[in-house]
């Protein structure tokens, strides 16, 4: 137990994950106290990146497979966020993590905790983790499932959504119906019941849990029919859906941010909004947050 986490690694050959959509190359992970340790397998896609004209601010697409073996070592980028606060919230709460990724449009990612001694034929509970965040901030990188998986001989799943404008921006109708981040959650789901099998999870077991906005994630999702099936049992921290605060009911309103929006159709406010880059959409945060996000029509 004197051994560092590096030659600890070292001594263990890289575990590798076979699926229908491609193998994934993952990492052993240490655990104090847990001789066996963990695979952990980063960045794994669950969507198509939600980039361009055809998928950004647009339902989540089903992810593509890959030829070879991805490599599944690294964090995967964050979702769009005002990054300065992130890391002056991270300082707050102190915090530490060895890196903190950029962050990307294409961010549609989860990372998977499993038991290093589990049997072939295992079939484990799942605990699926969605951050909080207010709907703004956060992902799966700030939060290690290793501990959890090892010591409570589970599979940990953490999953990553669209955040701010680009998560929920909407006119209420057809154009833009808005909640995109709540629709990458059942996406990440959706996954969740078609491969977790393959890192040893039971898709008939699979509990969801999260804080603050997370929380307003997890009893949003118990009332969703599109959630039917993806899961069994569910944990709210910090969070109901019954906190009217955080939802629009009246999102076009809040969407027609200046006159030019006002003046213009909802499909050329949509056009307008596809065709620019990251950031332009986000600084419309400012008006979105305030404090409605989420809202009543889409979704």
């Amino acid at each position: 137990m004197t051994q560092t986490l590096p030659e600890k690694v070292q001594q263990h050959k890289s575990p590798e994950v076979h699926t229908k959509l491609g193998s994934l190359r993952g990492t052993f992970v240490s655990v104090k106290g847990k001789e066996a340790g963990v695979h952990a397998f980063l960045g794994i896609p669950f969507a198509k990146p939600p980039v361009g004209p055809a998928l950004r601010l647009a339902a989540p697409q089903p992810v593509e497979g890959w030829k070879g073996v991805r490599d599944a070592t690294q964090q995967p980028l964050m979702c769009v966020q005002y990054i300065k606060l992130t890391y002056d919230l991270l300082e707050k709460f102190g915090a530490t993590l060895p890196e903190i990724p950029d962050i990307s449009e294409d961010c549609l990612y989860l990372n998977i905790y499993t038991p290093a001694n589990r049997a072939p034929n295992a079939k484990l509970p799942v605990m699926v983790w969605i951050h909080g965040g207010g709907f703004a901030m956060g992902s799966a990188s700030m939060f290690d499932g290793s501990a959890m998986a090892a010591y409570q001989d589970m599979v940990v799943v953490l999953i990553q959504y669209r955040l701010g404008a680009l998560g929920f921006l909407s006119t209420g109708d057809e154009h833009m119906s808005g909640n995109f981040g709540l629709l990458d959650q059942v996406q990440a789901l959706r996954w969740v019941q078609e491969h977790i099998h393959n890192f040893g999870g039971n898709p008939d077991l699979v509990t969801i849990f999260g804080e603050s906005a997370g929380g307003v994630s997890v009893s949003l999702l118990l009332l969703s029919p599109l959630s039917n099936g993806l899961f069994h049992h569910a944990i709210a921290e910090s969070g109901t859906a019954a906190m009217d605060l955080l939802v629009a009911n009246d999102p076009l309103s809040t969407t027609q941010v200046d006159y030019q929006f006002r003046q213009k159709s909802d499909r050329c406010c949509l056009q307008t909004m596809q065709g620019r880059r990251p950031y332009q959409v986000w600084q419309y945060n400012k008006f979105i947050l305030q404090p409605q996000l989420l809202s009543s029509i889409g979704v």
